[in-house]
């Protein structure tokens, strides 16, 4: 599969700048459902200018919310999803284990845990470079 632009996504979710937190999407396998999103990192992100001026660190809500927009392009790219939105429901065990800065580049992975008609959860870890810098498990329900 080729590689998602920033143009491919905004076809996929309805999320605009300033909120779009993917910048492509580098593997999508709806059979196994799995895909790897990349957020990269630039010290004008809008969020950096208060979080926090002097020390700039991406918020973990946010890195939630990039790993959610990650999801909904695999859940929205499915067989009979057209012109649907897969909406964040719930989060479990999010963890965060390291800073997210500008520089880094976020690769975000997510795998399909149960995937139904209405309903999907999914595990997603978020990692810069090879290192795990936060993950959590997320439920997904379907709208029009």
């Amino acid at each position: 599969m080729p590689e998602l632009t920033t143009i491919d996504i905004l076809k996929i979710l309805p999320h605009r700048y300033p909120f779009l937190l993917v910048d492509k999407i580098v593997e999508l396998d709806l059979e196994n459902e799995r895909i790897v999103g990349i957020k990269n990192m630039t010290v004008n992100e809008q969020f950096f200018q208060g979080h926090f001026p002097d020390n700039p660190v991406m918020p973990g809500v946010l890195q939630l919310e990039a790993m959610a927009q990650v999801a909904g392009v695999l859940l929205n790219s499915r067989e009979g999803n057209d012109g649907k939105v897969a909406f964040f429901m719930s989060i479990n065990n999010a963890k965060f284990r390291r800073l997210v800065v500008p520089g880094d580049q976020l690769r975000i992975e997510i795998e399909g845990d149960r995937i139904r008609k209405r309903m999907a959860s999914v595990k997603a870890k978020a990692y810069v470079d090879e290192e795990l810098v936060s993950e959590a498990d997320l439920m997904f329900g379907y709208g029009a």
